[in-house]
């Protein structure tokens, strides 16, 4: 029952490879997290709030925790899923819960990162289950009460040095104000401009979002081109308050631009809710080609994270809201779906494109084409479903031979459960240092080559990716 996470945990099990593999390892462990795309809410930092309870902390915010007890007849609600009020005795229930149900971890990135946390931040040396999981929950609630457990102390102890968040484009940005304003806190936390639903014509709150749009950036946003301006205005105030990046998720990556007469007669239909959906999807792909033009000229760099099926089962979705980890993965094209956009903008000084997938399918035979032509296409490393173990070492062999090492992303956590963020980064520095090290082994590469490989993969890919020179 003692929890023990092992040094060599995620190694590749040859032993000539293995031993390269600490090497490599040990050269970048320390290195200072980069986020720059995740879900952390930024009022956490600008207030400094106190963690309450270890339940709203480990587990009501983590979907990937959720899922799983789901999909073993958990009630979500039990695990703090959209609650306001929910009281110690609940928050004890739930971590109950997860403890009891710790088998079913087995195998999970889930499983690899909780015991990274519980190991390493609150000094659990037992594994959760039905008789562990009181003694566990006080542990965490008494650190909870300290001073080193507030975030602003857990950004330092990560230790992190870029932190983006995700905000809707008619954000005041006040936190973000905040925060770049005291002069006690000297981390980096920015904002990213996130439009999505402002892009997505068949909503049914489709023309109040326009008002809220309109209003924000004092731009009329009744007609086609009034709406492309409004957003070319939300833009650049989200780049005068730090911004580098933009994130887009739709049913699919297209930019096909539709000419101004179709564009503003299908947006006329939308606006009174007469639109087909054909005529909706029609519209937002012109709506992601002008994104890319914005982006081609403010340089904000642009990540696309296509193709799933939001809120799947909509009971879920009614009851508790989005987010909460019914979203399922589609298959997805990028190749015909960019063309249009990267035939016009791909050269552009300016521009900078990362397309992330859960579509393992297209690595090989679509991103890694197009980052190996395009100098403004990056691949997105595996994310969401697939950020773990054997996607990211599949993930590598799939595109290095064709893109290289530097035409990644750097990891990136896309998580809300803050305390994660240095256990999902763990994994990524140590599949990496595992998948150079094989390279190391077959005479692929010599060994200074592969310090400087695995220091890119870490710091480099991110800084480039990203254009955070000069901020870090």
């Amino acid at each position: 029952m003692k929890l023990q996470p092992h040094p060599d945990r995620l190694f590749p099990t040859d032993p000539k490879v293995r031993e390269i593999t600490r090497e490599l390892y040990k050269s970048i462990e320390d290195e200072p997290i980069i986020s720059p795309h995740g879900h952390v809410p930024p009022e956490w930092i600008a207030d400094d709030i106190p963690f309450t309870d270890p339940t709203s902390l480990l587990i009501t915010p983590d979907h990937y925790v959720n899922r799983m007890l789901h999909s073993n007849g958990v009630d979500l609600a039990d695990l703090g899923v959209g609650q306001k009020d929910f009281s110690e005795e609940q928050s004890r229930k739930a971590f109950r819960i997860l403890c009891e149900n710790w088998w079913l971890y087995r195998g999970t990135p889930v499983k690899y990162w909780m015991e990274n946390e519980l190991y390493r931040f609150f000094d659990i040396r037992v594994r959760p289950s039905a008789e562990t999981a009181d003694e566990i929950y006080d542990a965490i609630a008494e650190k909870l009460t300290t001073p080193e457990f507030r975030p602003r102390a857990l950004y330092k102890s990560f230790p992190m040095s870029f932190l983006a968040t995700t905000d809707d484009p008619v954000d005041d940005l006040r936190y973000h104000k905040k925060i770049r304003e005291d002069d006690t806190f000297d981390g980096i936390v920015v904002p990213t401009f996130r439009p999505d639903k402002y892009l997505e014509p068949c909503r049914e709150d489709w023309p109040s979002l326009l008002k809220d749009l309109s209003e924000a950036s004092g731009v009329d946003t009744t007609t086609f081109a009034g709406f492309n301006e409004a957003m070319e205005n939300r833009r650049a105030y989200f780049k005068e308050n730090g911004a580098i990046s933009t994130d887009h998720s739709h049913r699919d990556p297209g930019t096909a631009r539709l000419s101004d007469d179709a564009a503003e007669r299908i947006y006329q239909l939308a606006l009174v809710g007469k639109a087909s959906p054909e005529e909706c999807d029609a519209l937002r792909r012109s709506f992601m080609y002008e994104q890319v033009r914005m982006a081609s000229e403010d340089g904000l760099v642009m990540t696309l994270h296509p193709a799933v099926y939001r809120n799947h089962h909509t009971p879920t979705f009614n009851k508790f809201g989005a987010d909460v980890g019914c979203d399922i993965p589609l298959k997805t094209e990028f190749v015909d779906n960019l063309q249009p956009a990267l035939a016009d903008f791909g050269a552009s000084e300016n521009l900078q494109m990362i397309a992330f997938t859960m579509d393992e399918s297209v690595y090989s035979r679509e991103l890694a084409p197009l980052a190996g032509f395009y100098k403004s296409f990056f691949i997105g490393v595996p994310w969401w479903f697939i950020d773990a173990p054997e996607a990211m070492a599949r993930f590598r062999g799939s595109i290095t031979e064709t893109a290289g090492f530097t035409r990644t992303s750097g990891f990136i956590d896309d998580t809300r459960a803050f305390l994660s963020i240095p256990a999902r980064h763990d994994v990524a520095r140590r599949i990496d240092s595992g998948y150079v090290a094989k390279l190391v082994a077959e005479h692929r590469l010599d060994m200074d080559e592969a310090f400087e490989a695995i220091r890119e993969l870490v710091v480099g890919n991110p800084i480039r990716a990203f254009k955070l020179d000069g901020l870090l």
